[in-house]
């Protein structure tokens, strides 16, 4: 009997996702059947999106995971008919997009590139930037994304910290975590990186007080969760020059309207939610891997603690 696996996502995705998955689940020897339109009671696994349709799970009895297309869980783990596991998406290939995408942009900030790039008025500019063991880097959240960030820029010789929750052990990275942890991580940091999940507790992280707790002209990257930061105390503290600069890829509603003063500010940079993408390729081995598993009886990779949000 084959298995039965739901594709409950936008349309786009499934063109998108179709032929990928057919292919992970035949390299790896699985019999499936993989459709947008399974009886609920026949499902055995869903491959989700957040903004699917399916928002009531009472019906699938027998779906033994709910497999995440995406990093992110906000918009699902508080679900109260969700009671099956639910994995979320960890990607080599969504990792090695975010690490690229964090490293070319604290660069950028780094250097100074934009003084140069989009100052081609024929002013001699001669501003040498320190080197990069002398400007220390914060990366709020050490998960997968925020290690793999990390090790990245210790590999560049920049003096990394990270703070997470709890307590983490990363090489090249001094770890802290608590309130005062947090306190002493911001207070350091020349370059700050934003990598927590978007949970209660994470929710404006970047406040009037936190940000006043930064070096003067510090430069904020956020490629994590747009709500990590309070928008109202960051513009105020751009105005102020307290924050030298934001370089933002995610936002509170999205895309970002015309009408928000981010896109007008000349401190800030918006990017469209592009510092990380789910690559359908390799995606699609990590649900096939999955659903190898679960058919094996072994725990699945990559659970989410619902008790935590991620």
């Amino acid at each position: 009997m084959p298995v039965n696996v739901l594709f409950a996502a936008s349309p786009d995705r499934w063109t998108t996702y179709e032929t990928p998955l057919k292919r992970a689940f035949s390299e790896a020897a699985l019999d499936v059947n993989l459709a947008t339109d399974i009886v609920p009671e026949q499902v055995d696994y869903i491959v989700y999106a957040p903004n699917s349709d399916l928002q009531d799970f009472t019906p699938y009895t027998r779906t033994k995971a709910v497999l995440n297309l995406w990093a992110g869980v906000e918009g699902i783990v508080d679900n109260p008919t969700l009671t099956q596991p639910l994995a979320r998406m960890v990607d080599n290939g969504l990792t090695r997009g975010m690490v690229e995408w964090v490293t070319g942009h604290t660069l950028r900030h780094h250097l100074n590139t934009d003084l140069h790039v989009l100052n081609q008025d024929g002013v001699w500019r001669k501003e040498v930037p320190p080197l990069a063991c002398d400007r220390p880097v914060t990366i709020l959240g050490l998960g997968t994304l925020g290690q793999a960030c990390g090790e990245s820029l210790a590999n560049l010789g920049f003096p990394v910290t990270g703070w997470s929750r709890s307590q983490k052990d990363a090489p090249g990275i001094t770890c802290l975590s608590g309130e005062t942890g947090l306190q002493k991580a911001l207070s350091t940091a020349q370059i700050l990186i934003l990598l927590l999940p978007h949970t209660p507790d994470t929710e404006n992280v970047l406040n009037a007080e936190t940000l006043a707790q930064m070096p003067k002209g510090a430069i904020i990257i956020n490629p994590g969760r747009g709500p990590l930061i309070d928008d109202e105390a960051l513009l105020k503290a751009l105005d102020t020059e307290q924050i030298g600069h934001a370089t933002l890829d995610v936002f509170r509603t999205e895309p970002l309207p015309a009408s928000h003063p981010y896109w007008a500010h000349p401190r800030v940079t918006v990017t469209p939610h592009i510092a990380s993408e789910t690559r359908p390729a390799s995606a699609s081995r990590v649900i096939a891997e999955n659903i190898r598993r679960g058919e094996a009886g072994k725990p699945f990779l990559h659970l989410v603690n619902r008790d935590l949000g991620y």
